[in-house]
């Protein structure tokens, strides 16, 4: 792997060589990919556009990452700049590199709303911006380019499967008793974490981080943070809200449905409402429940995400409908 380290190595470093000129804008469109920019846009089109677009979107973006998690551990390759002090580090990152998050994000969740609408145009913006988030993470010194490529061959495969057998799943779906829909739920974030701890399992057991890739990255970015490439809480976040929305989605199958249209004090609210319930159940039970390594710890945040994935599929509708922002 180090003669394919190294040409990474030079390519990343030629095009970190066009110019500071381009730090601002690799730093926006790198923001394009990041799970904190779509956790914004996910509510504005689940609560306020479609929710089948939505649902959709969230599917990718969790599942995706939890895909993404168990493909770093299998791979554990290191961070350009972590690897090399010719790098320069202008973002800083704790996981493993490849293949890259941001890039398989953005196929797969830019890659669906572009299905989803079925205009030509909105394939091309879905693929300009790919690239382009894809690019940036090379320019900020975070991954190596075949980093990049797998993870938008990783994106488009399950871009196609998803869309591919979403209507057949969701058929069979309805078909069981709520209580079997939720049990599905739970099974399948489960089924997703399996792979992905007994990975981590055989890693740890085998393999040891070198220290020199510790060491350069706590002198490329002395003030940030140092690799952790096996903690688990991004892993235990994603599963959790998977089961969550699945929960969600039950409640509010059973509750019936809520109209998407309204007028733009009503959506803008909406958002207002739904934001502050998941803020609330996410910093709220961050402050009571602990947030070590244990077992007691990871098993009280898939709790505290599947309470938040469950309010923004069934909870935050509920409270549309109660405080007249929606109709049934």
């Amino acid at each position: 792997m180090e003669a394919i380290w190294d040409l990474g190595i030079e390519v990343v470093r030629a095009i970190q060589g066009l110019g500071s000129w381009l730090e601002g804008p690799m730093k926006f469109f790198s923001f394009l990919g990041t799970e904190d920019f779509f956790m914004f846009v996910l509510p504005v089109v689940f609560w306020c556009i479609d929710i089948g677009t939505g649902m959709r979107v969230a599917f990718m973006l969790l599942v995706g990452a939890t895909v993404n998690d168990t493909f770093k551990l299998l791979f554990h390759g290191p961070r350009p700049y972590w690897y090399s002090t010719q790098v320069r580090a202008l973002a800083g990152e704790t996981g493993f590199g490849v293949p890259s998050g941001h890039s398989q994000s953005a196929v797969g969740v830019w890659g669906m709303l572009a299905s989803r609408l079925r205009k030509s145009w909105g394939w091309v913006v879905a693929i300009l911006v790919a690239f382009l988030i894809g690019f940036s993470r090379m320019y900020l010194g975070v991954h190596f380019p075949h980093d990049v490529l797998l993870g938008w061959t990783v994106g488009a495969l399950l871009l196609w499967l998803v869309v591919k057998s979403w209507d057949r799943v969701a058929a069979w779906l309805q078909k069981l008793a709520p209580w079997q829909q939720v049990l599905a739920a739970f099974v399948f974030s489960l089924v997703l974490l399996a792979p992905a701890l007994l990975t981590r399992a055989w890693v740890q057991a085998n393999w040891q981080i070198p220290q020199f890739w510790v060491e350069n990255a706590a002198t490329a970015l002395p003030d940030g943070p140092l690799p952790a490439p096996l903690l688990l809480d991004g892993l235990i976040s994603n599963v959790g809200t998977i089961f969550g929305l699945g929960v969600g989605l039950v409640w509010l199958n059973r509750m019936g449905w809520f109209e998407m249209k309204g007028p733009w004090w009503k959506l803008v609210l909406r958002f207002l409402v739904g934001v502050l319930g998941v803020l609330t159940i996410r910093y709220g039970l961050k402050a009571i429940f602990p947030e070590d390594a244990s077992l007691l710890a990871y098993g009280l945040r898939y709790l505290r995400y599947t309470l938040i994935g469950a309010w923004v599929a069934g909870g935050a509708p509920w409270a549309f409908l109660r405080l007249g922002l929606a109709e049934k």
